[in-house]
């Protein structure tokens, strides 16, 4: 009887020290979590992010916000895909808004040009996304609906597919050489085409390859009209007139851009700089030991965070 109250009672000791003596096992210390990351501020997001992923306008009266690199456009309207004298490019950038100003210059320019040149009709390439703002790739301006490139390019006689307007590229009209434009595809009708442009009243300037600009002022120079004055040379633009509009009345939060130069832009001086090796042949330099800081909501107008956060305008689209 002895012997067995002394195993019980060694069996409960064992027992104890399994529970919680020295025999235990001590549990694991929880492996902390890491911390969370603070959500980045709206205001120090690339913008170009938040303005592309903007699919509608926004609600209010249309204004164009800002400077023609850095702002954004309220109410902005779509320009249709197709209309008599014009068809749009590139439709999956969704880029064919604008502030309505832009809208009605396209409508009236677009068949004036067909009688101007003999074409059927423009190809439109980007206007604006539809809020505006710094776009994600592609151009530096474009971003308060005042801007829209149209291609060297007749409009066919047929409606282009969705396919060819994403696949079709337009035609270049500079030599290889950069120093002239190319006789294989530059015709009389392209003078007439940027002449139109120029002459209509609420054209800010128009931007042409140096090449083109020079070609110009060889054919048209000696008249010293007035509207060869807003035709200026600018990097690019060999297969495309980036036309851009003054700033509407309605849109008092626009800055203007400074007048173009006294003169018609075709003295030699004037010229010089954009046939200068350097310029038609830049050479690579090292990359940059910081990388360029994008372009954030807090670089833009304030307004342009109201326009980014108002309500989208779901009537506004005409496809």
């Amino acid at each position: 009887m002895t012997a067995r109250l002394a195993l019980v009672a060694l069996s409960l000791v064992f027992a104890g020290a399994f529970a919680g003596g020295s025999l235990a096992q001590t549990p694991k210390p929880a492996t902390p979590l890491p911390p969370v990351k603070p959500a980045a501020a709206e205001e120090k997001l690339p913008a170009k992010l938040l303005f592309s992923q903007k699919k509608l306008p926004s609600l209010g009266r249309a204004m164009a916000i800002g400077f023609y690199p850095r702002g954004c456009l309220q109410g902005g309207v779509e320009l249709p895909v197709d209309g008599p004298n014009w068809q749009v490019m590139r439709l999956s950038r969704n880029r064919n808004w604008g502030h309505p100003e832009l809208v009605k210059f396209l409508e009236r320019f677009a068949p004036l040009a067909a009688k101007a040149t003999g074409w059927h009709g423009i190809l439109v390439g980007d206007m604006a996304q539809p809020r505006g703002g710094p776009l994600p790739f592609g151009h530096a301006s474009h971003q308060i609906g005042l801007d829209v490139d149209i291609w060297f390019m007749p409009m066919p006689n047929h409606e282009l597919s969705p396919q060819e307007r994403e696949n079709i590229s337009a035609s270049n009209l500079v030599a290889p050489d950069k120093l002239h434009v190319d006789p294989k595809t530059w015709t009389p009708a392209d003078v007439a085409f940027i002449r139109t442009a120029a002459e209509q009243p609420d054209v800010e300037r128009i931007f042409v390859n140096a090449a083109i600009k020079k070609e110009l002022c060889r054919v048209e120079g000696k008249n010293h009209f007035s509207w060869m004055s807003r035709v200026r040379p600018w990097y690019g633009h060999a297969d495309h007139i980036h036309v851009r509009l003054k700033c509407p009345p309605d849109s008092p939060n626009c800055r203007k851009q400074e007048p173009v130069p006294v003169g018609d832009g075709c003295a030699e001086k004037d010229l010089a700089f954009w046939f200068k090796d350097s310029v038609l042949h830049p050479k690579p330099g090292p990359p940059p030991k910081v990388p360029p800081k994008p372009i954030t909501l807090a670089d833009l107008p304030p307004a342009c965070k109201n326009v980014l956060d108002a309500p989208a305008n779901s009537k506004a689209v005409q496809r």
